[in-house]
């Protein structure tokens, strides 16, 4: 029921979910000179950083791998992720004198603040291709399938961002836990290093990691320029779906009392 409402009432409060996102850039890119660029040139910068620090610093080295597209690809999406359920989790919070005064869907908030990050994240897949085309690696017809991993990691980072910011407007240390959570589940993402190099137990635990399996789906691609395996797109989608739920039941069943604790 409550997902069909979200869906229902997409249309209706759309003008107003614009008009948040558009609010979002204005705060963000606020007395910048080169605006909306920044969503351009921040991978870019940072994947030149990790790139050095990582491939010459470190000597890290993956045989037969395009370790720069492997790297980047690793970090656009983790980063989206990041950014987007960090946002989402205070976004009630931090609304709570517009909730008072007139009557928005509370879903609104953390729904429109990973659409926000969403489009920064479609703005970083240029450079990405950019890189994808500079370093030789294969394309193929299979690009066509990013846009499946793309709505399922999507889906479920809505899910993780309905979940945290439910628990946040009841319990504002999770603000610093999630912080602390985002770190360790970076590391159990390989976005810097080859899952093959870790013994074979964690390498079946690190496999039920979601954001494990978004990553591997759009790598398969990006590295490979070959389909993924069903599995793959099973796991991807079932995560996706599985936590979207889990996320909608738990913020519908606790929304009507954010208004007492925020």
């Amino acid at each position: 029921m409550f997902i069909k409402n979200i869906l229902s009432n997409f249309k209706r409060y759309s003008f107003l979910m614009s008009q948040m996102i558009s609010r979002d850039f204005k705060v963000k890119y606020k007395r910048s000179v080169l605006g909306v660029l920044w969503s351009l040139l921040q991978p870019l910068l940072m994947m030149s950083v990790m790139a050095l620090v990582f491939s010459q610093m470190f000597k890290f080295r993956m045989e037969g791998v395009n370790y720069l597209v492997y790297l980047m690809s690793g970090l656009v999406m983790f980063n989206y992720f990041s950014e987007a359920s960090n946002n989402a989790m205070t976004s009630i919070v931090f609304n709570f004198q517009l909730m008072t005064k007139v009557y928005i869907p509370k879903y609104i908030f953390p729904l429109s603040k990973c659409l926000f990050v969403g489009i920064n994240f479609l703005l970083s897949l240029i450079p990405l291709l950019l890189i994808v085309i500079i370093t030789g690696a294969p394309i193929s017809l299979n690009y066509l399938l990013l846009p499946y991993v793309f709505i399922c990691m999507f889906l479920f980072t809505v899910g993780i961002g309905f979940i945290l910011s439910t628990i946040s407007v009841f319990l504002r240390d999770m603000f610093y836990i999630y912080s602390i959570i985002l770190t360790i589940w970076q590391y159990f993402t390989p976005i810097f290093y080859d899952i093959s190099m870790l013994p074979m137990y964690l390498q079946k635990l690190f496999k039920f990691n979601p954001l494990y399996q978004f990553v591997t789906f759009a790598r398969t691609i990006l590295l490979d320029a070959k389909t993924p395996s069903l599995q793959s797109f099973i796991w991807c989608g079932l995560s996706a779906i599985v936590v979207f739920i889990i996320g909608c039941i738990v913020f519908k069943k606790k929304q009507d009392k954010f208004i007492y604790y925020v």
